[in-house]
Formats: structure tokens, sequence, C-alpha cells
């Protein structure tokens, strides 16, 4: 999100103006365009590395009792579009496939100008589900192994969806396919920031923990399946109403730019599977760059972005 347009939302309501002034004092304190003490997930080892979108390391925590070492990291992220800036900008990943159900990346593309070997945005086409409005966790698995199959000899990215919303385990009173008619843009975590959508931590954290837990069983199949070492993080977390700081605040969502446990501290969960990938970081890309930018638009405000 460009400053001009933080600004302008700032002068929408009280809540945005404190959202903003607190997002001074951490570009301040951490730095002024990604979360200086996060890790490089690049520079890390691994052969596969899932990200679970906007997954908390506590939630990861309480519902994950796997083999392997678990552990936390902080993300230079507390939004994807960050991440990707702080991760992969100008970057020549010819050893790395990434398989992604999160438009921003192609949103951005110009911007950021990464070039992986092969990019497989599978919220394109069939792996989008209509009646959900998002990427469900097994298209992500199937789409994944496929990947994994096609290209043995590269370092595989994939990026699940959820925990992020919307969520697609209970029906609640406020879907937003209740909430909204067609032709409205429905933003979650920007009308319960505003009070505009009444909900309470209470109500939406067992929705959330759903949300993972119904993913949880599409990583695990790629645990078993995918050879080498395979780490599962997020690329950022997700605030439930806890209080931001200086200007204490509750936040919800993952707002770019506020720096707070709960939006940047995330899993670091380590399990090797048989014999290690022997890479070919060869310089011929698999362009498969395609996407109307309707499309593009249309997915993300059904998965809850402000576009």
């Amino acid at each position: 999100m460009r400053p001009l347009t933080m600004l302008q939302r700032a002068l929408e309501s009280p809540e945005h103006a404190a959202r903003y002034l607190n997002r001074l004092y951490h570009s301040f304190a951490h730095g002024d365009d990604h979360y200086r003490n996060g890790v490089a997930v690049l520079g890390e080892d691994w052969d596969n590395l899932i990200l679970l979108d906007g997954c908390r390391y506590d939630t990861f925590a309480r519902h994950v009792d796997w083999d392997g070492s678990l552990d936390s990291r902080y993300s230079r992220g507390s939004s994807t579009v960050e991440f990707l800036r702080a991760n992969v900008s100008n970057e020549t990943l010819d050893d790395t496939v990434y398989v992604t159900a999160n438009p921003q990346f192609h949103q951005h593309r110009d911007e950021l100008e990464a070039e992986f070997h092969a990019r497989i945005d599978v919220w394109k086409d069939d792996g989008w589900d209509d009646e959900y409005k998002t990427v469900l966790p097994e298209t992500v698995a199937e789409y994944a192994l496929s990947a994994a199959e096609e290209y043995p000899q590269k370092r595989l990215l994939v990026h699940f969806i959820q925990p992020h919303y919307p969520f697609i385990g209970s029906k609640t009173s406020f879907d937003k396919r209740q909430l909204h008619s067609d032709d409205e843009r429905p933003a979650f975590w920007n009308e319960v920031f505003t009070g505009q959508l009444d909900l309470s931590a209470e109500e939406i954290r067992p929705l959330y923990d759903e949300n993972l837990r119904l993913t949880l069983p599409s990583v695990e199949e790629l645990l078993a399946e995918l050879r080498g070492k395979t780490v599962v993080t997020a690329d950022h977390g997700n605030a439930i109403g806890e209080r931001s700081f200086p200007i204490p605040i509750r936040e919800w969502g993952h707002p770019q730019g506020v720096y707070m446990e709960e939006t940047v501290k995330v899993p670091w969960f380590v399990w090797e599977n048989g014999d290690r990938k022997e890479y070919c970081a060869d310089s011929t890309p698999d362009s498969r760059d395609r996407g109307d930018s309707e499309v593009v638009e249309q997915r993300l405000q059904e998965l809850g972005y402000r576009t």
C-alpha cells in the first residue's frame, strides 16, 4: 500500500488515523519498507517451503503435534505484498517453482521483477472454487504434487491461502455472501476494524482456527510425498483483536507495516523425508504468466483484500 493511500485512509475514520500513526512508529523503529528483524526465507536451507497465508505461530503450535522440529521465526512483512517485496524483489530464482493460491504476486509482478523458473497460479481457472470464493487447500496440494513431479530438480515454494479469510468451514451469519449484494466489494477485516461489522475476537477466532485445521491434512499430504527438507511457515500472521502500539487500538487482520507479535511471528516447522534434492538452476524460465487484470482484481476482492 502506497503512503498516499495510507494517508487517505487515515482520514476516513479515527481507527485508520490511529493505525496510520502506529505505522509511522513501526516504520521508524523497525524499517521503512519491511520488518528488518524478519527471516530472509530464500537464504534458508530447504528443498520445499510451504507458506500458510496469515498463519500465527501460537495457533499453529496449538493445533500441530507432528513429528519434526517446530520453532518460530519473524516474517519480513505483516502482509503478503510486504513479504514478497522483502524476499523476492529483483531476484532470479531459476532453481525455484512457485505454486501459489494468492494472486498478489501476479498483481505486483511488474514492481517485484522476480523471475521464478515457473510460476503456477492455482487461483486461475479450475483452481478457483466459486462456492467458497477462494482456493481450497486440497487443490493447492494437488497442484504442488503435480509440480514436484514435473520439476523434480527444482526447489518448490507452495503458497496456501488458508488460514487467510474467507472462512471455509462453518457457515456464519456474517458470511459475506449474505452480508453483501453481488456488486458490493467486501473487505472483511477492514469492516471489523472500523466497526461496520460488529464481531468479537471470541466469535472470529474459532473460525480462523478452523481454517487452519481444515488445511493441515493437505499440508500433511505434502510432507509425506515431497522428498527432501520441507519447511512449513507463513508469509505473515494475523491479529484478532489484540492491541497494537504505541496507540493501543485493537487490530484485526494483517495491515501492512504494523509489526505486532501477532502479525509477524510465524511458525517454522522442519521435516525431512528421504534424500535431498539435487538442483538444476537453468536460465530458461517456463513462462505461464497469464491472467486478465479484471480476474485478478475480482479474486483479491473475494479473498477479502481492499483493492
